[in-house]
Parts: structure tokens; sequence; C-alpha cells
């Protein structure tokens, strides 16, 4: 069996895309899989470095309004059609299953040339462009959100990778504290704001670090790799950790009593799925997805939900740091975010794909 995964751009795309591609090898290590992407996109470093083909499509970013580039579209979106479906010919693809971003549009519309069967995901409680185009053409459209409005679709969580899903951070605490040079003993708070980092709360955290030390927390503060640190904390205790980034998130994730982060899909998944506990600061713009994210966790008392306006040191204090101290509290607010989860989306997904390409 061969499958064609389209979903480029940003890790909320490659992401789940790749997570269904290891459950699928998990199911079949015989399948072929070949994943399509631009070259700009982030998929160009991922999906080689765990070990999937990739094919280049040619990225065809649609405008949001009426400009002179509207008329541009119609070209190059007919070559990029092209392209992927000389790639499903090429692969002999029995399924195609996209997840958004700009290569999934042309990949939907070359499935639908060519009668390959077409299956979407959309991890986002409002959905791009590409998966309302996509779910027009198929009866099989899938979601990481239970409120996302697709018509026909069916909620099934967003797939993660193994690495997390199957994360027991309780037993891999003092493992992974020493791994990032903190103290076993020590509350623990991880800041980060993405795969790019967050000026907002890194503001906010390093502002607040003389203080979280006075209070005896220990943080580890993933700036992201755009982002330069003026002044870091002097060394001294608790310890206060700056990285540019972390490859192996489960091990920040086990460290940590509580998070504080953007409210990204992926992000969202991942902390509900380990049952982590956090803080979440939605993108002040956009389209206020992030917002929707982190309300059902809010509600459901796995987080809190603050306004990137409101982000302050002051409020770290106010917030965080009593229940950073309340552990009582933090094990609740983590059970509380793991009945929220859903660790099982990549295996459900692969199960739907295999049986839809069986057919």
């Amino acid at each position: 069996m061969r499958v064609v995964l389209a979903g480029g751009g940003t890790a909320g795309h490659i992401e789940p895309a790749l997570a269904l591609a290891d459950a699928l090898r998990l199911q079949d290590p015989a399948i072929g899989i070949t994943c399509l992407g631009t070259e700009r996109g982030l998929e160009t470093r991922l999906v080689p470095a765990r070990g999937y083909d990739l094919q280049l499509v040619p990225a065809v970013p649609l405008p949001r309004a009426i400009t002179p580039q509207l008329l541009t579209v119609p070209g190059r979106l007919a070559g990029a059609i092209n392209t992927a479906a000389q790639i499903l010919d090429k692969v002999r693809a029995d399924v195609l299953v996209g997840f958004g971003g700009y290569v999934a549009t042309p990949a939907y519309l070359a499935a639908r040339r060519r009668g390959v069967p077409i299956v979407v995901h959309e991890a986002n409680p409002r959905p791009g462009l590409a998966n309302r185009l996509g779910a027009r053409l198929t009866d099989h459209v899938y979601t990481g959100h239970p409120e996302t409005p697709l018509s026909g679709a069916q909620y099934i969580g967003i797939p993660l990778r193994r690495q997390i899903s199957t994360l027991d951070r309780f037993s891999f605490g003092d493992k992974a504290r020493s791994y990032f040079g903190l103290e076993s003993d020590r509350p623990t708070l991880l800041v980060f704001g993405g795969s790019q980092g967050a000026r907002s709360i890194n503001k906010a955290a390093l502002d607040a670090g003389p203080a979280l030390r006075r209070a005896g927390v220990q943080v580890l503060h993933v700036i992201g790799p755009k982002n330069a640190v003026e002044e870091e904390p002097p060394p001294g205790d608790p310890q206060y950790v700056i990285l540019p980034y972390v490859d192996r998130m489960d091990l920040a994730y086990a460290a940590a009593d509580l998070v504080l982060c953007r409210a990204g899909a992926m992000t969202c998944a991942e902390l509900t799925a380990i049952g982590l506990p956090a803080a979440y600061v939605p993108l002040p713009h956009g389209n206020g997805e992030q917002r929707l994210n982190a309300e059902p966790i809010a509600r459901g008392g796995g987080g809190l939900l603050v306004e990137d306006s409101d982000l302050t040191a002051d409020w770290i204090m106010r917030t965080l740091v009593p229940i950073l101290h309340d552990p009582d509290r933090v094990a609740a607010m983590s059970e509380a975010a793991a009945r929220l989860g859903r660790k099982d989306a990549d295996v459900a997904l692969a199960r739907k794909v295999l049986e839809i390409a069986s057919r």
C-alpha cells in the first residue's frame, strides 16, 4: 500500500502528518509513504530527519484580499496541481491524506483528478482554506477539535509523536531535571512560546526571574532560535536555565510541574495528552483560534488562560507561584488536563486511512 501525506509549512501541519506516518509504519512496516511539501517549509528539515521520502510541490499562497497577485494564482496553481498529480502517478498512490497548508490545495485537486481517495485532517477549531476545499471533495474528514465546523467531520484528536503520547513524565521527572541541570526537589516552571518563541512570554518570564528565584522556583526557559537575550539571569540557586531550542521536548515536559506557553493546537494536544497543566497565552493577533484551543482546557480545570496584554512578571508571581507551591492543586490540574487529552489519535487515524485505502 502507498500513502501520500500533504501537510507543510508549519510544525502544526507537519508533525501530525509525521505522527500518522509513524503509526502507519507500526501497523505495516511495508507501507510506502511519501510526504509532499514546499521548498521553503519546515518539512525540508523535519521530514528527511524522520526518514521519510519528501517530494516538493510549488507553493501557491492564496491572497486573502483582491490584489494584483490574485491574477497570478490560476496559472501557478495549475502548475502545482500537475506536479502533485505526477507524484501521485509515480508512487502509485492508494490514498492521499491532507493536513492543510500551501501544499494541500494542489494535492487535493490532483487526487480528485486522478481518482485517488482523499482523507482530510484539520487540527484547528477554525479550518483553513485548503481543508475547507478538501472537505468538499471527500466524505472522510477528521478533526483535532470537537467543535471544528466542517460538515460531516468526525472528531478524532491530533496525531502526536509516540515519544510524547507514551511519555510517563512522573517516572522520568528526576532524569529529565538532571538532563537540563535542574534540581530534583524544586517546583519547576517550563516556559516556551512555540517553535520560534514568543517575545512577550520571554520578557514576562525574564522580568520575573529574580522574584521566582526568591520564591524557590526553578525555570526551564526555551526562548526560541530567533530570540536573543540581552541579559541572562546570573548563575544562582534555584536554577534559571535558558536554551534557544530543545530537541527533547519529552524531557522538557517531564521536568516541569507547570507550563507557561502559547496555545497552538499541537501544544494544547501534547500537554493534555500527558496531563501537564499550563497557563496558556493565546496569540494576540490572527483569527483567534489559539483562544479556542485553550478555552476548553481552562473550563475543564486543566489550565489557565491569560491575555497577552495581561501577562507580566507581577501576574506570574501572583498567579503561578501559589500554584507551584501547592502540590495538591498541581495534581488536580494534571488530572483535569489528562481527562481532556487524546493519546491514540495517531493509531485511530491510521486505521481509518488503511480502511479507506483498502477499499
